[in-house]
């Protein structure tokens, strides 16, 4: 299989770490961004030119533009492109101050936008190229005390849909990877908490009761390697893929749902068109 071109974001933990090993392994080369390059330092040295660290905040509009034509002139091309930075921030929709909902979107959305853009004149110009979108089961389902969270996987899953529309004449391919709990800090260290209110103090304890109950049996980060690699070694991707065992389950239940309620409803839908 000829040697692909990655570009990462979010390399220093988790499904960017392992991804970024996966691909490295096979022979591939990896632009990896972190926005603490000394986490990299380890595969630098087992990996040599291979690996190109490149340190980034993706909230940085014109870093980010910087960071994937810095990939592109190294290599001379970019095959890969994962929008994998992102974190969770926990709380209750009325709990959340304004800087907590805006550096939510700035970097689960804004981020990933614009590491798409600037990838895409690149993947058009070379006719080839695959856009890899790290959602979440929660990118089409919720559930409480993440609510901006998942309002930032859902502004990712709608444009990259939107996406996938526009540049498939370009053999520009697109895929959501939507998981479930995995045995990464994504919950630890990396999240983020607003401040709770006293009056949700009962619905905060059930909240935590039943994401226990999601998150009881977690995926293991490395074992997704081998999915990814599949998805992008696959002649015809998939626009969404679930990762983990969950989340087909959790999402045909609420599709149900919603295509009970929706044609439960039907008959007022058609009266407010007239």
């Amino acid at each position: 299989m000829a040697e692909k071109i990655w570009f990462i974001t979010g390399t220093s933990r988790g499904f960017g770490r392992e991804w970024t090993i996966a691909a490295l392994e096979r022979g591939d080369k990896v632009a990896a961004t972190a926005r603490d390059t000394a986490s990299l330092d380890d595969l630098v040295a087992k990996y040599g030119d291979a690996l190109l660290p490149i340190a980034l905040d993706v909230t940085d509009r014109e870093a980010d533009f910087a960071a994937v034509k810095q990939a592109h002139d190294h290599f001379g091309r970019l095959d890969i492109v994962v929008n994998n930075a992102g974190y969770g921030q926990f709380g209750f929709i009325e709990e959340l101050n304004e800087q907590e909902a805006r550096d939510q979107i700035e970097t689960n959305v804004f981020g990933a936008l614009w590491i798409t853009q600037a990838a895409l004149p690149y993947l058009r110009a070379q006719r080839s190229g695959h856009i890899i979108q790290v959602s979440s089961i929660g990118g089409i389902t919720a559930f409480q005390n993440v609510g901006i969270y998942h309002a930032s996987k859902w502004a990712l899953e709608g444009f990259s849909q939107a996406l996938a529309q526009e540049v498939a004449s370009f053999g520009v391919h697109v895929t959501l990877i939507e998981p479930g709990g995995f045995d990464t800090d994504w919950a630890g260290p990396s999240a983020k908490h607003a401040t709770p209110l006293p009056d949700y103090a009962e619905a905060h304890e059930a909240a935590a009761r039943a994401r226990s109950q999601r998150t009881a049996k977690p995926g293991n980060p490395a074992a997704s390697a081998q999915a990814i690699l599949k998805v992008v070694d696959a002649e015809e991707p998939p626009l969404r893929v679930f990762f983990g065992e969950l989340p087909l389950q959790l999402a045909k239940a609420d599709y149900e749902n919603r295509l009970k309620t929706w044609e439960q409803w039907q008959p007022v839908a058609e009266l407010a068109q007239g």
